[in-house]
């Protein structure tokens, strides 16, 4: 964690830090991740999700928790105390649709509802409530506890995704800097050898050597690489006032990157290793492990859930309620089965249309969601080989490329050779140059593309690193 700290320092101090010490004018891929990951505000977005998540958890299990609930009345007219009304309750629900319950009750007054009557030192409950038709293998606490603990594996998932969407663009942002870097690179050292040959040819055309026509050609050669020279360095500028906006603080503060800072040139086996797909088989990708298909598979047991819920609520409502009751709750003995209180509610719908539509409802949504995890893994397995199938070309083209433009070059060296002799022209050697920078182009497109197939990799991987 050092030297991305030290790196950090430097690029907020500017570059004239930079100056005393080369190594350190290199922001490597490694640690520009790294940065994204641990201070983006969207990486640290994402984080809300699992929060979220374990948030809705905690409130779901809020419906088991222990409650007191105490109700007191009173009314008093023209100093008649007409009744004083205690009521305590203290309830504990249980999961399959029953609950405890302890009460004390003390009632008072000149015009107490018979009712109400109760010994002078009150009346003590003990009992228990209990669904037998709707809520008895699952009710709304239930489910809701149920479908929080599926969220919150779900939630773990999409932020997998999250970051992973995250720290891909982010990726793609350093690559198109890296690109537009070696173009600058490429065409400074064309501006350059084009100077040189143009001062060469300009000492011997005075000297009556060679025509003074070859001075004009070698004079449009230098304005044409350094017009493609001002060009690239725009493009550069743009591209890395883009990477910039994923460089980020600690505490939300934006990074400005200095001049005197560039990107890693070799990238061949950082990024593999960076990005965890190194050694990537595709015959031993397991598509169920992938955080879309998790996500999805929660979606699904999150809705099954519902459809339980909703099935359940064809039953009727059938809620049976016994209690044991006491005037003196040191004594044990005193809660006899004759002193009791009891009571039964039912309730049904004749027709049950709102329930079986609510029911016809829940099994359109999961099956909705049934066939869009069958779609998705389709799709995502066509998305791998894909992918793995443009990272197989890809390699094979960098390796023709880079074979290119050692003959390009080779072709180039000979022409001059040829010149000195005076057996070639500056035009020839013009055509054999502008051959060899096109495919430096080409190769430095192709390791482009290579190194955005390797993230595109990633990202259908979904992996999200957890050592970054």
């Amino acid at each position: 964690m050092r030297k991305p700290l030290v790196l950090l320092i430097l690029l907020l101090y500017g570059s004239g830090l930079f100056a005393q010490d080369q190594e350190l004018q290199i922001l490597s891929f490694e640690e520009y991740i790294s940065l994204v990951k641990q201070n983006h505000p969207v990486a640290k977005q994402a984080n809300l999700i699992l929060e979220t998540g374990d948030a809705k958890l905690l409130k779901a299990r809020g419906g088991f928790d222990p409650k007191v609930e105490v109700d007191f009345d009173q009314k008093v007219f023209k100093e008649t105390e007409y009744y004083n009304l205690l009521n305590a309750t203290f309830k504990v629900p249980t999961w399959y649709g029953i609950d405890l319950k302890a009460q004390f009750e003390e009632n008072e007054g000149y015009y107490l509802n018979p009712q109400k009557t109760v010994p002078e030192n009150g009346l003590y409950t003990a009992g228990i409530s209990a669904s037998l038709g709707q809520g008895l293998w699952i009710n709304e606490r239930m489910a809701t506890l149920k479908q929080a603990k599926v969220y919150r594996q779900q939630a773990r998932a999409d932020l997998d995704l999250a970051v992973n969407q995250v720290l891909y663009n982010a990726a793609i942002a350093y690559f198109d800097w890296l690109q537009a870097y070696k173009k600058v690179l490429l065409y400074e050292r064309a501006l350059e050898n084009s100077i040189i040959r143009f001062r060469g040819i300009k000492r011997s055309a005075l000297a009556g050597d060679i025509p003074l026509i070859d001075t004009t050609e070698a004079k449009i050669s230098v304005q044409s690489r350094d017009l493609s020279l001002r060009e690239v360095r725009l493009e550069y500028i743009q591209k890395k006032l883009e990477l910039a906006n994923f460089l980020w603080l600690g505490n939300n503060i934006p990074v400005e990157l200095q001049e005197a800072v560039y990107p890693q040139e070799d990238l061949q086996y950082v990024v593999d290793e960076t990005l965890k797909i190194t050694g990537f088989d595709i015959a031993n990708f397991q598509i169920e492990e992938h955080p879309k298909m998790r996500s999805l598979a929660y979606k699904v047991q999150g809705l099954e859930i519902e459809k339980r819920l909703k099935g359940n609520k064809l039953l009727p409502v059938i809620d049976v309620n016994y209690n044991f009751i006491t005037s003196e709750p040191d004594n044990l003995d005193s809660f006899y089965t004759q002193n009791y209180k009891a009571g039964l509610h039912f309730k049904m719908p004749l027709f049950l249309r709102k329930e079986r539509g609510d029911l016809q409802l829940a099994k359109l949504k999961l099956q909705d969601s049934e066939l869009e995890l069958t779609n998705s893994r389709l799709e995502l397995q066509n998305k791998v080989r894909a992918v793995n199938t443009e990272l197989i070309t890809l390699k094979e083209q960098n390796i023709v490329a880079e074979e290119l433009v050692v003959n390009y070059a080779t072709m180039l060296n000979a022409e001059e050779r040829k010149y000195q002799v005076g057996e070639s022209s500056i035009f020839l050697i013009n055509s054999r140059e502008l051959k060899l920078i096109d495919s430096q182009l080409k190769q430095i497109e192709i390791t482009y593309k290579l190194q955005k197939a390797k993230a595109k990799l990633f990202k259908t991987l979904a992996t999200n690193p957890d050592n970054i």
